[in-house]
């Protein structure tokens, strides 16, 4: 494996773990906001990337997919929510099940817009040029700012899934009537494996194809571009 594929590989990690940390970080902030203070009691109201590593989500999986050069997805630690401590459960957990997805909108807008404005400072004498150490360099940080754009986006659909325990089947439980919210709390239970199941059968296939027009709009054709050079 070649040092550019390594640095690629480092790169990519620190963008989806920055934006995983972020997502789980808003699901405690929202529910500190609504009088849950089990998050911050357990020290993960943080972005210490430390008190949100998750072993096989955060490090073994997306290594490994890096390895095998497969798009990059994982997990941390779920941040601890209790919602017998909102005044209305139901409304509570859907308004922090809908800050991680927010939050990773929030991300790649704002992102995308600052390396956008970037962009317009860097010729394409260096971001385009032959190798050398600015025009690599300039590369690789548009790199990291275009994967974290990318796994922010990536990171927002997939949770929209409404199968739990994704924060799409939470947002789904408070628009359903009483029979939907006692159905959606009885699979919980088996909520991961039909997850797994349907990755399986490549329904989560639709998710990755819909990455790619969206973040490559936001990143615009010369970032693209940039990238597409990089290593």
């Amino acid at each position: 494996m070649s040092i550019d594929r390594i640095l690629e590989i480092i790169l990519s990690l620190v963008a989806v773990f920055m934006a995983i940390v972020m997502h789980e970080v808003a699901h405690g902030y929202v529910a500190f906001r609504l009088g849950d203070h089990t998050a911050r009691s357990r020290g993960r109201l943080t972005l210490n990337p430390l008190a949100h590593i998750d072993p096989i989500g955060t490090i073994l999986v997306p290594l490994v997919l890096a390895v095998l050069n497969l798009p990059l997805f994982g997990w941390a630690k779920p941040v601890p929510i209790n919602p017998n401590y909102f005044r209305n459960p139901f409304r509570g957990m859907l308004y922090v099940a809908a800050a991680g997805p927010g939050m990773n909108i929030a991300l790649a807008l704002l992102t995308s817009g600052f390396g956008r404005l970037l962009l317009l400072a860097v010729p394409n004498s260096i971001l385009f040029g032959p190798p050398a150490f600015s025009s690599n360099l300039v590369r690789a940080i548009f790199f990291l700012l275009g994967a974290f754009v990318i796994y922010n986006v990536l990171l927002a659909l997939f949770n929209m899934i409404p199968i739990p325990p994704l924060d799409g089947s939470r947002v789904l439980t408070y628009f359903l009537p009483t029979a939907g919210k006692r159905f959606m709390l009885s699979i919980e239970r088996y909520g991961f494996m039909i997850l797994i199941a349907v990755i399986f059968l490549g329904g989560v296939q639709v998710i990755f194809r819909a990455v790619d027009p969206i973040a490559s709009g936001l990143l615009g054709i010369r970032w693209v571009a940039a990238i597409t050079l990089f290593g």
